[in-house]
């Protein structure tokens, strides 16, 4: 069955359009928009919700994935990549301040100590990596309810350049049956017809075949439909497939939850061209090599095939 993930982007789009309510913000750029709004994108046939009413510019979005995955707050390395796509907020010397993966790799952690005079005092004990705790987690407890990775400290969110748009994410790993650990795998991989389940099992097991489907749920409360949401959705199916790698899952659904889901009134008019477009099929995305650990990807190991699209369609960003 042929995927068109537009569709679902699209369906929101003419949502917010036509129930939206006008709105003042920071930006100086007026917003229509609507309070909560759910998409799913069924990722289990190998496709990602790259969409192809417009073309998108998948090298910012990946070398972007990458940076936070890293828990740099700079920007140089994305500038070194040719990615620019936080120049405006960043100080003079890049920096940005916690935000995003410097909250995923580095929440920093503060100690209670007592001096030798009997005070007590704070200092910076060993920061939370969650990334690495997510992945320990996927790997010797899938089926746990806490499998959550927050940029959302409130603590720090005043030094923050920008707070997290896309705040958290959890994942959700559901066990598979004897047939639906097979169905995706070819002929090469023959079980006799008259095998016991038994049988099945330890084939599957010997062969290192996934025995759970993992999906993703992000949480986003500003939501900019023209700019910001095409790359999220990608970018977050991107990371759902990363894990799915790391973890040996099979990928399941990617939904996004949005909160002030919202179009800039400057984007109004190309998004309605965006809605007469036809889509075409959505593009398939596979990982150039088996890789086992989380900090091992690279730009090169992200193969996207059949990309077709319409043209870009220029819009401004609100600062």
């Amino acid at each position: 069955m042929t995927s068109f993930h537009d569709e679902e982007y699209l369906k929101m789009v003419d949502y917010v359009l036509k129930n939206g309510t006008r709105k003042p913000n920071r930006t100086g750029v007026d917003t229509i928009g609507v309070f909560s709004y759910q998409m799913r994108f069924d990722l289990r046939d190998g496709t990602i919700p790259l969409l192809t009413t417009k073309k998108v510019h998948v090298k910012s979005i990946i070398h972007e994935l990458l940076w936070m995955m890293s828990g740099s707050s700079n920007i140089k390395y994305l500038n070194d990549n040719g990615v620019k796509i936080w120049n405006e907020w960043a100080d003079e010397n890049g920096d940005l301040g916690p935000v995003y993966g410097s909250q995923w790799r580095h929440w920093p952690v503060f100690d209670m100590v007592e001096s030798d005079n009997g005070d007590w005092y704070f200092m910076h004990g060993q920061p939370i990596d969650q990334i690495a705790i997510l992945v320990d987690k996927l790997k010797n407890n899938p089926l746990d309810r806490r499998l959550i990775v927050s940029a959302w400290n409130v603590a720090e969110l005043p030094i923050m350049k920008l707070p997290p748009c896309h705040y958290a994410f959890q994942f959700y790993a559901r066990p598979l049956s004897s047939h639906e650990r097979l169905f995706p795998l070819t002929q090469t991989n023959y079980i006799p017809p008259d095998a016991t389940a038994e049988d099945v099992e330890r084939v599957l097991d010997q062969d290192n075949i996934p025995k759970y489907e993992l999906s993703v749920m992000l949480n986003q409360r500003s939501c900019d439909m023209g700019l910001g949401v095409p790359f999220n959705i990608v970018q977050y199916s991107f990371l759902l497939r990363l894990f799915c790698e790391v973890a040996n899952m099979y990928p399941g659904e990617f939904i996004w939850n949005g909160g002030d889901t919202h179009v800039y009134v400057n984007h109004v008019d190309a998004l309605r061209e965006q809605l007469t477009r036809k889509p075409f099929p959505s593009p398939s995305f596979k990982f150039a090599r088996k890789i086992e650990v989380i900090d091992d990807f690279k730009y090169e190991d992200f193969v996207i095939e059949d990309y077709n699209s319409h043209p870009a369609i220029k819009m401004e960003v609100a600062v």
